[in-house]
């Protein structure tokens, strides 16, 4: 019986790491939709690199920081359970690995390729597991602090704050320290549109992302006795509700009605397990409404290039996601308790702390070593000729 019981938690964890690793294929589709057509080969390059690269870094080091378990013994010791650390460790790398992911969006079309590898590197394995050893297995004691002042620890089911929230706020300081994509704002204060080269590849992204974050919420129970169909609906009805109030404030626009479901999907990660649906519905709606007008903020007004908005989606609906746990997931409203507001607020302001700080020092320091950026004339032909040297699709079809 224990065997059988080993095997179904490793097989459902399995299924779960399967879908998050696809997830990264609508990572790279979203951003290739995105990008203008120059840049499409690498959008696809850069994703499947940089989890490749935090694989390693992950492997090496960063599970260990957070987990404090290593992998260096003989196979045999590896197998118990089925090999269920093992493949605990896979399901959790795609989480980690989603945090490269996130920057890429918002850095694209104008960074080196190997300074952006190294970066990812020391992100996946210092700067993320630091804090998710923290949320997630009570390092540093934080969290039993948090129960015995507040009467409750901080609680993020899947990851609003500690993957969504640390990916989008270390992507920040990244975009702030590359600058914008030449020609994108003038001297003069106006905006050169540089619009999506694909909007069906971007939603194709989107729609991929979208049927893997049922495998990153529900599967994040880890065991089989654990899964909740709870947290199956609550992501539905999050998703929904940010897909329809993106689709209003956003005036149709497709690239903001994709972006909708994500916004979603990315603010009920935390409290998947404890709200009602029509809670998980109403945050999901206001992650929707908040990213259509920060990015057009950011874009407009602050003239940030981020170009595929991954603060206003990952880093703000990420910490309004962290936020909502402590309002929705509350009996009064619903939910099943057993969250409070303050370890949230405080645990959120947390692991935005240690992104900005641990991204201003990776990036400033690979900014003053390497440089991060590509020269005008690489970035006017484009990152796919200069890193590549080919393009996503021939200028003129060969004649024989």
């Amino acid at each position: 019986m224990e065997a059988l019981k080993s095997g179904s938690d490793v097989l459902f964890i399995l299924l779960g790491g399967i879908m998050v690793l696809a997830m990264h294929s609508g990572f790279a589709f979203l951003e290739l939709g995105t990008v203008r057509k120059k840049s499409q080969v690498n959008a696809l390059v850069k994703i499947l690199s940089d989890f490749s690269v935090s694989t390693i870094a992950y492997f090496f080091v960063g599970y260990g920081i957070a987990y404090g378990i290593h992998f260096f013994s003989g196979a045999e010791s590896l197998l118990q359970k089925n090999g269920f650390e093992l493949t605990r460790f896979f399901f959790l790398l795609t989480f980690a690995a989603a945090i490269p992911a996130i920057v890429s969006g918002g850095i694209a079309e104008r960074a080196r390729f190997y300074p952006q590898l190294a970066a990812t590197f020391l992100i996946v394995g210092f700067v993320y597991p630091f804090f998710e050893g923290i949320a997630w297995i009570q390092a540093f004691g934080i969290q039993a602090w948090l129960k015995a002042t507040y009467g409750e620890e901080f609680h993020d089911f899947a990851g609003s704050v500690v993957v969504h929230a640390m990916g989008g706020w270390i992507a920040l300081p990244a975009v702030l320290l590359l600058g914008a994509r030449y020609g994108r704002y003038t001297k003069e204060g106006r905006i050169s549109a540089h619009p999506p080269s694909s909007i069906p590849f971007l939603a194709l992204g989107a729609w991929i992302l979208t049927v893997g974050w049922f495998g990153f919420n529900v599967m994040s129970a880890q065991t089989i006795d654990k899964i909740s169909g709870l947290v199956a609906i609550n992501s539905l009805m999050a998703m929904v509700g940010g897909t329809l109030v993106a689709m209003v404030a956003g005036k149709n626009d497709p690239g903001f009605v994709h972006n909708g479901p994500l916004a979603g999907l990315v603010a009920v990660c935390a409290g998947s397990d404890v709200m009602h649906p029509i809670g998980a519905l109403l945050v999901g709606g206001v992650a929707g409404g908040l990213f259509v007008v920060m990015f057009t903020l950011t874009q407009n007004r602050w003239k940030i290039d981020d170009v595929l908005g991954v603060w206003p989606l990952h880093g703000l609906c990420g910490a309004w996601g962290g936020i909502a746990a402590g309002i929705f997931g509350s009996q009064a409203l619903g939910g099943t308790g057993g969250v409070a507001l303050m370890p949230q607020l405080l645990l959120t302001g947390m692991a935005i702390g240690i992104a900005l700080i641990g991204s201003l020092v990776v990036y400033g320091v690979l900014k003053a070593v390497v440089g991060l950026r590509l020269d005008q004339e690489q970035e006017y032909n484009g990152a796919d000729l200069a890193i590549h040297n080919i393009t996503a699709t021939p200028e003129r079809e060969v004649n024989w």
